[in-house]
């Protein structure tokens, strides 16, 4: 063990230096084991691992609100009613048309 007390301002900063990039790589290398642990733990449980991460089931995730307004114009442009209003529903609501014209 190096006698601390004994060394220069520049060569303590050095060795800081060297340590603080060490320590770094260190913890990508331990990040990435981690992450493969994790990630073979899942899988052995049946589970994908972004699955587990993001806390929604593969159900949730394909599971779409049923579409209550439909565009005449194109029938496979729909909306749920919830989020942002699709841009053929603002142009329909900018020249007079109501949104309830599009109900299914």
């Amino acid at each position: 063990m190096p006698n601390y007390a004994k060394m220069s301002v520049a060569e303590l900063q050095e060795m800081r230096k060297e340590i603080d990039e060490q320590i770094a790589r260190k913890k990508v290398e331990e990040r990435e084991e981690v992450l493969a642990e994790m990630k073979a733990m899942a899988a052995k449980r049946g589970f994908e691992f972004s699955e587990l991460v993001s806390g929604k089931s593969k159900a949730k995730a394909k599971d779409k609100l049923p579409p209550k307004y439909r565009n005449p114009k194109d029938a496979s442009q729909t909306w749920s009613g919830r989020g942002r209003k699709p841009n053929w529903i603002q142009d329909a609501v900018k020249k007079g048309a109501k949104i309830e014209d599009f109900a299914i």
